[in-house]
C-alpha cells in the first residue's frame, strides 16, 4: 500500500485490533490481524487520514530539529553508559518496591529505536540516551518497564499499573513521544 508522500507497510500478526504506528515523516506502519482484507485496511488508513498527515507533519519536524543537534562522539557515549550504570540500579529499586515486583538483570545498551525493554526473565534493558533527558522521564521508562513485570503488553491494566505508580504518566510519556526522536537521532 502507498499513499501520497508516505509509503503504508502493513505487519500482520495475531493480534485482535488494528492500529497505525507513525514510524517516520514518510512511513506509517499498519500493525494488523492475520486475516484483515486489505480493503479494510485501505479503508481504515482512509478514514485516518488527517490524523496521520498530521503525525507525519510532526515526524517531520522532530526530524529537522534532529538534524540540527550533532552526532554522539563514541566517547560521549561512553561516558553516558556509565553515568546510567551509576544512575538506574538504585531508581530501579526504588520504584521496584513501590511496584511490588522483582526484576533481574540491569542492562544499560546505546540504542537507536528503544528507551528501555524488559524480558520475560524479568531483565531490564535502558538506553544510555535515558541520561539526556530530564530525571522525571528516566524514572517513567523505569515505571514502565517495571509494570511489564506485572502485564507484558500496554493492555489497558498495564497503563493502570503505570498510573497507580506515577499519576502524571501521560505528561511523561508525551514528553518522550515530543523530543525522544531527537535524541535518538544523534546515535549515528
Amino acid at each position: 500500500m502507498s499513499g501520497n508522500t508516505y509509503t503504508v507497510q502493513v505487519i500482520r500478526s495475531r493480534r485482535k485490533t488494528v492500529g497505525l504506528q507513525i514510524q517516520s515523516s514518510d512511513l506509517v506502519l499498519v500493525r494488523a490481524p492475520l486475516r484483515t482484507p486489505v480493503s479494510e485496511l485501505r479503508r481504515i488508513v482512509a478514514e485516518k487520514r488527517e490524523w496521520i498527515e498530521l503525525h507525519l507533519e510532526k515526524a517531520a519536524r522532530m526530524e529537522e530539529a534532529a538534524r540540527h543537534l550533532p552526532p554522539l562522539t563514541p566517547q560521549e557515549i561512553r561516558a553516558l553508559a556509565a553515568e546510567a550504570k551509576e544512575y538506574f540500579p538504585p531508581r530501579v529499586a526504588f520504584f521496584a518496591e513501590q511496584a511490588g515486583v522483582s526484576y533481574g538483570r540491569i542492562t544499560i545498551r546505546n540504542q537507536k529505536t528503544r528507551w528501555g525493554s524488559c524480558s520475560a526473565a524479568g531483565n531490564l534493558n535502558f538506553n544510555c540516551l535515558l541520561m539526556l533527558c530530564p530525571p522525571e522521564i528516566r524514572d517513567y521508562v523505569i515505571v514502565h518497564e517495571l509494570c511489564h513485570r506485572l502485564e507484558m503488553n500496554h493492555s489497558a491494566r498495564f497503563w493502570a499499573e503505570v498510573e497507580k505508580n506515577l499519576p502524571d504518566y501521560r505528561q511523561r510519556r508525551k514528553w518522550l513521544k515530543t523530543n525522544g526522536q531527537a535524541l535518538l537521532a544523534r546515535m549515528k
